[in-house]
């Protein structure tokens, strides 16, 4: 088939890669000058199953309200009249409860293991190179209490097949020792060995080369979707700044715009974005640095060792399709920067970059054939796209080739 995939972050290039495998003809529309240049252009670093419970849980809401008064928090609310924000967070405090927690994290876990192995799969088979690394990711608190409460989320997520180890203080220090200049500020943590981290705008780049090169993908650049002709219940043709496109099949993976995309042709599909800011900084003496990812669960704040650079990752701020930032925005992350690894870094010469994630109310991606029998999605991935993207690639392969995919399919269709 010919098949034209709109979007060409880390989740459009993954699917694009997966469908030419296949033996389809695969063409990528993306707004941007090349591929990975949005979402995708700058993230947490973190492959990270254990990052795989539901943002939407009974603590959530009083989150939610604290951050409509609160600064100091990782989550920020700016209140909107919004039709979208309103259904978006009507739908998300739907989610809220215990059972709907539990299942969504199950699919969401179901999902990260699989597409951990994928990347893993791709690694072994392209040889490419995103400055990788498997050494596991460490979640750590600042005291007791925060710790006991996050020690019940880690351990419903190993009663599901996530390999965990609670550590004590000393542990974590042996297993992370670039934390051990930390002082007294660390309480615990937990480590998961299965998690890593890597470059995910490395790795779209040099996967869309190997694509390319490989299975004859061809990605058009600096062309934005403006809309779909839908005829018969199906689309007829793709409409583009520079021309209608037609295909057999048609992929969205639109990132934070595929919800208002996918409206305008009456697909609900419930995609809001928000807002999260990284700092990517060289380290001025490597030893001083981590050695593998980490998230510092107290101040939402997660880093992963790429290189010899440290990338910082915070903040989740819904405030629509605002891109902008001010350099208050990023005082939390060097503050845990210089706190948890003093002399490391010099911020100074940090590159700050803000991006938009496609959030879904229930933190679970959607993939499958639409309501239109030949319009697929494969988005809504949230803060998690760099962890879910190849497993989600490969899914949607499966399906549209009409192949039982690898992993229970629960959840993750679509359903209308």
């Amino acid at each position: 088939m010919k098949i034209l995939v709109l979007g060409a972050g880390v989740v459009g290039t993954a699917a694009a890669y997966y469908l030419a495998r296949d033996g389809h003809e695969v063409t990528v529309v993306e707004r941007h000058p090349a591929p990975a240049h949005g979402t995708s252009y700058s993230n947490a670093g973190l492959v990270s199953p254990g990052d795989a419970y539901s943002w939407a849980s009974p603590g959530a809401l009083a989150v939610f309200l604290k951050s409509l008064y609160r600064r100091d928090l990782g989550i920020r609310v700016r209140p909107s009249l919004d039709p979208a924000f309103l259904s978006w967070t009507w739908r998300f405090l739907f989610q809220c409860t215990e059972a709907r927690a539990h299942a969504n994290t199950d699919v969401k876990l179901r999902l990260a293991l699989y597409s951990r192995q994928c990347i893993n799969e791709i690694t072994a088979e392209t040889g490419i190179d995103f400055d990788e690394r498997r050494r596991g990711i460490v979640y750590f608190y600042r005291d007791q209490k925060s710790l006991d409460a996050g020690a019940r989320h880690f351990r419903y997520l190993a009663e599901r097949g996530l390999e965990i180890e609670l550590a004590d203080r000393k542990r974590l220090f042996e297993v992370e020792p670039g934390l051990a200049h930390s002082g007294d500020r660390i309480a615990g943590g937990i480590y998961s060995p299965i998690d890593q981290t890597g470059d995910s705008r490395m790795f779209v780049t040099r996967l869309a080369e190997l694509a390319t090169a490989r299975h004859g993908v061809k990605f058009l650049c600096d062309t934005a979707v403006e809309g779909l002709d839908i005829e018969a219940g199906r689309v007829r043709a793709v409409r583009t700044a520079k021309g209608p496109l037609t295909a057999d099949a048609v992929v969205l993976s639109m990132g934070p715009e595929s919800g208002v995309f996918a409206r305008k042709v009456g697909v609900d599909l419930p995609v809001y974005p928000v807002k999260g800011y990284t700092a990517t900084i060289p380290l001025e003496d490597p030893a001083l640095g981590p050695t593998m990812g980490g998230v510092d669960e107290d101040r939402y704040v997660a880093y992963s060792r790429l290189g010899n650079r440290l990338r910082m990752a915070s903040t989740a701020e819904f405030n629509g399709f605002d891109r902008s930032f001010r350099p208050d925005d990023f005082t939390r992350m060097f503050r845990s920067a210089r706190e948890l690894f003093p002399g490391a870094i010099d911020e100074k010469k940090a590159e700050c970059w803000a991006g938009l994630r496609p959030m879904m109310p229930t933190s679970v991606p959607v993939i499958g054939r639409s309501r239109y029998d030949n319009l697929y999605l494969d988005t809504g991935h949230g803060h998690v796209g760099w962890t879910m993207a190849c497993g989600s690639g490969k899914f949607l392969a499966d399906v549209v080739a009409g192949r039982t995919p690898d992993i229970d399919p629960q959840g993750l269709l679509p359903t209308a």
